[in-house]
This record gives structure tokens, sequence and C-alpha cells, in this order.
């Protein structure tokens, strides 16, 4: 079965206005068009897209679905008609880069402004996520680079190592007993309710910091951004275990951050996915971050 990218808007737009009447308008077409483009889709694909009542459509539990892959697929398809149009200008186009919310925040930036410097013309897509929805775009190739947290599990991206490095503490209420000390240890949060990141990976690196089978963390909550555990920790819902830039780029009131000691440190990395071709834009401020960074 083949899908035509037209009617997939076209069903993307009916699903945004809720009835065919609207979503016609908006794509300058007749209703009767519309409504047989879409009951010929959803014969192709043999399911209700759509719950009809009253003049009014509602995605069905199956059109639910098929709008989150309908929506990849026409951005896929338009950043593909794009990165086309842009190698046949000279140096202008579009970067999609995402990042962590750490203190890369505070490197992209400069990055980006330093290499503007030399091509005004190329703009930028920025994305925050957390690695698990960064590693799922570059997967998808929604976008073209992104900047992870590590421990991060790189081995099937091509990447490099940025020279911007954090440290792994503990963001609380000011006037947490914890407050007090200059650096907490691991003893200090042992029982304590904890807010953690929702990953995998670094769920496992806490507890191993902490000495502890995972299922021993008492773990109220997790995120996927740390801006979310911030506000959590300023309720006093429990201590928002993140590194440090995480918190110093959008420092709260009545809260404040205190290292681990030991001392645990980690890095960054650019990265993006093997044999993936990108436009002339990407592929220049790719060579520039690396021959500015790689290997420093």
């Amino acid at each position: 079965m083949e899908l035509d990218i037209r009617v997939l808007k076209y069903f993307l737009a009916v699903a945004k206005a809720g009835n065919m009447t609207q979503a016609a308008k908006d794509l300058h077409i007749t209703q009767p068009t519309l409504s047989r483009q879409l009951m010929d889709l959803e014969k192709n694909l043999g399911t209700e897209l759509f719950v009809r009542k009253h003049k009014q459509l509602t995605l069905s539990d199956s059109g639910f679905l098929f709008q989150q892959r309908a929506r990849e697929i026409t951005q896929l398809a338009d950043k593909a008609c794009r990165e086309l149009a842009e190698q046949k200008t000279q140096m202008q186009g579009t970067v999609t880069i995402a990042c962590v919310e750490s203190i890369a925040s505070l490197l992209l930036p400069e990055i980006m402004a330093a290499f503007r410097q030399n091509f005004p013309s190329v703009k930028f897509e920025l994305y925050s996520a957390d690695g698990n929805d960064i590693r799922e775009k570059i997967d998808r190739g929604n976008i073209d680079l992104g900047i992870l947290l590590e421990p991060v599990e790189v081995a099937k991206y091509n990447f490099f190592r940025l020279p911007c490095y954090e440290k792994w503490g503990v963001a609380m209420r000011e006037d947490s007993p914890l407050a007090r000390r200059e650096v907490i240890t691991t003893e200090d949060i042992q029982g304590l309710p904890i807010i953690i990141p929702r990953r995998t990976i670094v769920i496992a690196e806490i507890a191993k910091w902490l000495g502890m089978d995972e299922d021993g963390l008492n773990i109220v909550a997790s995120h996927n951004l740390p801006t979310n555990g911030l506000l959590l920790a300023e309720r006093g819902i429990g201590c928002l275990i993140c590194v440090e830039g995480a918190f110093s780029i959008r420092p709260m009131r009545g809260l404040c951050f205190r290292p681990f000691a030991p001392e645990r440190v980690t890095g960054h990395v650019l990265a993006w996915k093997k044999n993936r071709v990108f436009s002339q834009a990407t592929m220049r401020f790719l060579d520039f971050v690396r021959d500015k960074y790689d290997g420093t």
C-alpha cells in the first residue's frame, strides 16, 4: 500500500479542524473531494480513523496512532524538500539540533553565534529534550545533530566529545537540612525521597553511586526535563538529583544546589546518525564545531 503525502496532510488538517467544512477551507479544496480522499484512505488502511458524530470528527484509537506517524512522515518529507532546495542556494539552509538542559545550553548559543558570523543566512531549529528523545529523533531523521549528556549509548552514532563538563549533585529547598552542607555524600540522601531523570542508564548509575539496587531507591518522581523536576523540588516533594548546569541555567528562588562528594563528573557528546547524508548547511556547521572542539 502506498501513502500519498498530500492525503496525509489532508488527514492531519481534518484532525486539527475537527470537521470537514473548516478543513476543506484551510486546504482550499472542495468538501466532497476531501471527504472522498479520507474515505479512500480509511479503506486502504482497513480501519476507521475518525469517530463521526453530529458533523464533528474526533480521532479513533487507530486515528491517534496514525496521526503521530503521519506527522513524522510529512515532517520528514518537508525536511527533504527543504534540504534539496537549500542545495541550490549559496550557504543558506536550516540546521536542526537538539540539546539536553545542561551547561551545554550555554555553549551552544556561543557556537551558533560564531558560526553565523561567517554564514549569516543559515538558520537553526532547536529542540530541548532528554537523551532518550534526542536519540529517537536522530534515529528517525527528525533532527540532524544532538548534544547528549553522558552516560549515553553512542555505539550506533558518529560523535565527538565537547569541552563542557558537569558536576552531579542535589537541588533542594534552601530550608532543607541538607542545604547547610557544602557537599552531599551518598549516605546523606539514602532513604530520602528523590526526583531523578527517567533514563534507565542514569537511574542505574545513580543506584550504583548510592551502593544499592534500583528497587531500593526512594524515587517519588522522574522527569524527562529537569525544569519539571526543579518545580517538584520547589514544592518540597523530594530532592532533585541533577547536574549543576540544569540548575544554573534557570535558578529558582528558594532552591539551591550542592555537589556530590566524592565528585561525580560527566561530559557531553555531539552525536549524529551514521551514514546520514546532510545538507550543505549542516555539513558546514558540523565541520565548524569539529574543527573548533574535536580533540580539545
